[in-house]
């Protein structure tokens, strides 16, 4: 039980950076031409969860998937291995990322899900020579 007296806890606790990862929320659209989040970046890595049904977290990356659409996943919650989906995908962009499916783990009508992005080339503190 979440909380409970005697049980063992991990947190994972993250600060947006500008130019480097951004964490945010949401609403989806249930239509291939899904919403659009402005990350400022194109995310090389990108988590999502629903947070209004029982779902799995989603992770995409722009290494498995170096064009788009991306839609090799995993499931961070669980052991499953690699799934590929073109309901529950996106297209990692050069300013943030576009649902491109109608999956209802990514992008369910009416939806609340949250995200974290990590970015491609962060830029923010970058020395030039």
């Amino acid at each position: 039980a979440a909380g409970g007296n005697g049980d063992n806890h991990l947190a994972y606790c993250f600060a947006e950076v500008e130019g480097y990862s951004k964490f945010g929320s949401y609403t989806g659209n249930g239509a291939a031409d899904g919403p659009f989040v402005y990350t400022g970046f194109r995310p090389a890595f990108l988590m999502v969860k629903r947070t209004d049904t029982t779902t799995s977290w989603y992770m995409y990356d722009n290494k498995r998937d170096s064009i788009n659409l991306a839609g090799k996943l995993l499931q961070a919650d669980n052991n499953s291995a690699e799934a590929t989906s073109t309901t529950n995908a996106f297209d990692l962009v050069s300013n943030g990322f576009k649902a491109r499916g109608t999956g209802g783990t990514v992008n369910g009508s009416s939806g609340t899900f949250v995200y974290m992005a990590f970015a491609e080339m962060p830029f923010k503190y970058a020395n030039a020579r």
